[in-house]
């Protein structure tokens, strides 16, 4: 079932009501209130411009637990042959707007338009949302962004400038949120690239619970 929510009122009912390919509800707003609801619950907005704003919470989880990450040996080679650096929260806004001109005339289109872009440099502002840059030899190479509860990061998307760009930014995060007790990376959907990163699907109960333990939530 898809719930219609109401711009007044910031609620989200139960994920487990919604459909089966993960579709819970449309309406509502992205105020940094209903946002931090949504994530705290396994819940992210994801929609066209034309449409209505539509809340997603698949059953399924794929993820990344930082200590697990897979760096390919294609990869460790690139990184031994080149000056690699990672910066983190350099140019938060900067990253999102890479992120959305990266897919913005592709085939399948962009899900980050001006309310998203405006929405999650709110959540950056309140200390909410973090974004990693990624040098090779002096020039930004890619990066990624995404959103933070506790020990918790919520993966929204990444690009590349060039080769091996997205996958240096994401194992630099990963390296960050291990040395900080992070639990998992949320990946929203499965990709093969994702998969040959060390992505896992969990169920959204075991899922839940790691937020409730990221969030120092467990009783």
């Amino acid at each position: 079932m898809v719930f219609q929510l109401e711009e007044n009122e910031i609620y989200f009912p139960k994920p487990e009501l919604g459909e089966e390919d993960g579709l819970l509800a449309i309406g509502g707003d992205l105020s940094v209130e209903r946002l931090l609801l949504a994530y705290s619950n396994g819940i992210f907005p994801w929609y066209n411009k034309e449409t209505p704003i539509m809340w997603w919470c698949p059953m399924k989880r794929f993820i990344i637990r930082p200590g697990e990450i897979h760096v390919s040996h294609s990869l460790k080679k690139f990184i031994k042959k080149h000056n690699v650096s990672v910066h983190y929260d350099e140019d938060f806004a900067g990253t999102i707007k890479r992120c959305r001109q990266k897919r913005e005339f592709t085939e399948e289109g962009t899900w980050i338009h001006d309310d998203m872009e405006v929405a999650y440099n709110n959540l950056h502002d309140k200390g909410y949302a973090m974004s990693v840059e990624a040098y090779v030899d002096g020039n930004l190479a890619g990066g990624l962004y995404g959103v933070i509860l506790g020990r918790c990061f919520f993966g929204e998307s990444m690009f590349s400038d060039s080769v091996n760009g997205s996958k240096l930014a994401l194992v630099g995060l990963a390296n960050l949120l291990k040395d900080n007790d992070f639990l998992f990376i949320d990946c929203q959907f499965h990709t093969d690239h994702l998969e040959s990163m060390g992505g896992v699907y969990v169920s959204y109960e075991e899922y839940m619970d790691m937020i409730r333990e990221g969030m120092g939530l467990q009783e």
